[in-house]
């Protein structure tokens, strides 16, 4: 896919195939992010987002084609040569480590940086101010809203270029769906990461993207849009996601 000049995108996936076993999951995905963009893949349950995200991150490497961050050609690393180039990926069932405090969970996930501003558990508390106070509490016994924020937090500690973010408002009541969006929109315009956003709930997807991949089946991209474009026509949201 040749939509950008190269200089410009971060992480770019060109004809990936990506199966589980035999099941034929992704089948020829191309699209590309560029450096501080908010990007969403929108879509039905099973089509292949997920799938998407895992293969970024090595855990279900495709079998054909290419991804490349900054440029660097990464298919088939293992998970945790791909973080070292600063990618943290942020799951959907959060797999936040039980039997480790709120404040192990996070230094177990650190990676030292020589950036300026780098991440600590002192700055992830300050932008969740909600887990300061449980700092020693076990993280698997937070709420559905805490552990999403402990998630993020954990996934701050590589110090990240490029964030996958998994579903976050997966499982969570309308009010901590928005504390967390609230949270993600601010480190994102704070910080100027680069997201890649996998979400069913258009709602949210408007509001942090400012672009959106609508995937129909087996990574099947129907169209790209900006947000704009979705708020301007609600059939396009209405046929994709059945809303």
């Amino acid at each position: 896919m040749v939509e950008k000049n190269e200089t410009t995108k971060i992480l770019e996936l060109e004809d990936i195939h990506t199966y589980y076993g035999d099941s034929h999951i992704i089948q020829g995905l191309s699209l590309y992010v560029e450096r501080g963009e908010i990007v969403c893949i929108l879509g039905r349950n099973g089509v292949g987002k997920t799938t998407t995200l895992r293969s970024i991150m090595g855990l279900t490497p495709p079998r054909l084609g290419h991804i490349r961050i900054e440029g660097e050609d990464t298919t088939g690393w293992p998970a945790h040569k791909v973080a070292r180039k600063r990618v943290a990926y942020v799951f959907a069932e959060r797999h936040i480590f039980p039997g480790l405090s709120v404040d192990e969970n996070l230094k177990i996930a650190e990676r030292a940086s020589v950036r300026e501003n780098s991440w600590t558990v002192e700055r992830v508390y300050k932008y969740f101010p909600e887990l300061a106070g449980r700092k020693k509490q076990d993280g698997n016994t937070l709420s559905g809203g805490e552990q999403q924020m402990l998630a993020i937090g954990r996934g701050l500690m590589g110090n990240p270029k490029i964030v996958l973010l998994d579903e976050p408002s997966q499982g969570l009541a309308p009010v901590l769906v928005d504390r967390v969006v609230d949270i993600v929109e601010t480190l994102c315009r704070e910080q100027e990461l680069t997201l890649l956003l996998v979400e069913q709930n258009f709602r949210i997807a408007l509001r942090l993207a400012s672009r959106h991949y609508l995937m129909s089946s087996k990574g099947n991209i129907e169209r790209i849009a900006t947000t704009q474009e979705l708020l301007a026509d609600e059939e396009i949201v209405k046929k994709h996601l059945a809303v």
